[in-house]
C-alpha cells in the first residue's frame, strides 16, 4: 500500500497547516467557542473558501476529494489548531448519508459553507452500540430522544436514525431521516462540552421526517458515516498529539532545573522518546485505516476500530505526559497544553472509546 500523498493533497496540507498556524491561535479559538453556536461563521466561510470542506466530499457530491487520505490531511491540520468549526458534524457525519441520496443541491450549499448538518444518532441508553436505536419512525413521523448531537443547535437539518421495524439492537429496520430541527414536534436543549465544543439533546414527538433511501435499510449508510467520523477523529488526534509534542519539547529545552534545561535529564528524554514512538504507531494505524476506507466492510471496520483503539490509548498517554512534563504551567487557561489534553481525552470518548473498539475489533475478527 502506497502512503505517499499526491501533489494535490500535499498542497492542501501545506495550505491548511499554514492557515491554521497564522490565523487560528488559542485566543481565536476561545473567541470562536464563545460565539452563539460554538464557532465563528466568518472563519467557517474562510475554511470553505480554501476548499477544506469540499476536500471531504467526493466529486459525485460536488466536492473534489472524499477519500480516506483527504480526511486524514484535513483533520490532522485542524487538530493542530484545536479548530472548533463544525467539520466533523457537518462535512463528515452529516454530509456522508446525503451522498447519492438525491440531495446534491444541499451538499453544494454545505461545500459553499452556507448550510449546516448534524447527525442525531446517539441515544441516552445506547452507549456506543451503533445499531441500538429506540427512536421510532411511523408514517414518516419521528418519536424518541437523541443525545450529544454535535453542533445540533446550529444545524439547518438533522439526519436522524430511527427504527421502522425490528428489535432495539437489530441492524435491520433502521432508517435515516431528514428532519427540520425548527419544525413541529422537535424540542432541543443545547450545551457546551468540556473541551470547548457544543452539542445538543433532542426530543422528537411526531416530528415529520423525509426518508433518505430505504427507511428500513439505512444501517450501512449510518455505519459508513460513523466510520468516516471515527477516522476523522483519529486524524484530528494526530494533529493534537503533534502539537503537544512540539509544545513539550520547546518547554523542556527552555525550562531550567538545577542549572540545566529539562531536556538534558536522561529520564525525561526517555519519556519523550516513548511519547514520540507511540505517536508514530498511532499514525501508522490511522494511515492504514485511511487507505482501507473503500475496502470491503469487514476489512474497513476492523482497520477503523484498530486505529480508534490505539489512538485513544496513545492520546491519553500524550495528554498525561504533556501535563506532567510541563508541571504547573500545564494547568493554566492561557496556555495551549491543557486544551489539547482535554480535546484528546474527549476524542477517545467520541464515537466509541478504546474499550468499545477493542471489543468491536475482536468481534469482527471472530466473524471474519
Amino acid at each position: 500500500m502506497d502512503f505517499t500523498l499526491s501533489e494535490e493533497r500535499r498542497m492542501l496540507t501545506e495550505t491548511l497547516t499554514r492557515f491554521v498556524r497564522e490565523k487560528y491561535d488559542l485566543k481565536t479559538r476561545h473567541k470562536a467557542a464563545k460565539m452563539e453556536g460554538g464557532f465563528d461563521p466568518a472563519m467557517w466561510a474562510e475554511f470553505a473558501e480554501l476548499g477544506a470542506v469540499g476536500a471531504l466530499l467526493p466529486e459525485s457530491a460536488g466536492g473534489f476529494g472524499g477519500a480516506g487520505e483527504d480526511i486524514l490531511v484535513v483533520f490532522e491540520a485542524l487538530g493542530g489548531g484545536l479548530v472548533v468549526e463544525p467539520f466533523l458534524a457537518t462535512a463528515v457525519l452529516g454530509a456522508t448519508p446525503l451522498i447519492g441520496a438525491g440531495k446534491d443541491e444541499m451538499l453544494e450549499e454545505v461545500i459553499a459553507g452556507g448550510f449546516h448538518l448534524a447527525l442525531a444518532h446517539t441515544e441516552p441508553e445506547s452507549r456506543y452500540e451503533m445499531a441500538r436505536v429506540a427512536c421510532r419512525a411511523e408514517g414518516g413521523k419521528i418519536t424518541g430522544r437523541k443525545s450529544v448531537v454535535l453542533n445540533g443547535a446550529t444545524a439547518d437539518r438533522l439526519i436522524v436514525s430511527a427504527r421502522t421495524s425490528g428489535g432495539e439492537a437489530d441492524e435491520a429496520g433502521i432508517g435515516l431521516w431528514l428532519v427540520d430541527p425548527k419544525g413541529p414536534g422537535v424540542t432541543m436543549r443545547a450545551f457546551g462540552t468540556v473541551d470547548g465544543g457544543h452539542a445538543a439533546e433532542f426530543a422528537f414527538d411526531g416530528a415529520p421526517g423525509e426518508a433518505l433511501g430505504d427507511p428500513e435499510g439505512g444501517y450501512p449508510a449510518l455505519e459508513a458515516a460513523l466510520g468516516r467520523g471515527a477516522l476523522a477523529l483519529c486524524a484530528e488526534a494526530l494533529g493534537a498529539m503533534e502539537a503537544c509534542k512540539a509544545l513539550t519539547l520547546d518547554y523542556m529545552k527552555t525550562r531550567k532545573q538545577f542549572g540545566a534545561p529539562l531536556a538534558k535529564f536522561q529520564a525525561l528524554q526517555h519519556r519523550m522518546v516513548e511519547m514520540v514512538i507511540a505517536i508514530e504507531q498511532a499514525r501508522s494505524l490511522t494511515m492504514l485505516a485511511a487507505g482501507m476506507l473503500d475496502a470491503p466492510r469487514k476489512e474497513r471496520e476492523r482497520a477503523i476500530s484498530a486505529a480508534k483503539n490505539l489512538v485513544g490509548r496513545v492520546g491519553r498517554l500524550v495528554s498525561e505526559e504533556t501535563i506532567q512534563l510541563h508541571g504547573g504551567i500545564a494547568m493554566t487557561w492561557e496556555y495551549a497544553a491543557p486544551h489539547f489534553a482535554k480535546r484528546l481525552i474527549m476524542i477517545d470518548h467520541m464515537l466509541g472509546d478504546e474499550d468499545f473498539h477493542l471489543a468491536r475489533f475482536m468481534a469482527l475478527e471472530e466473524a471474519a
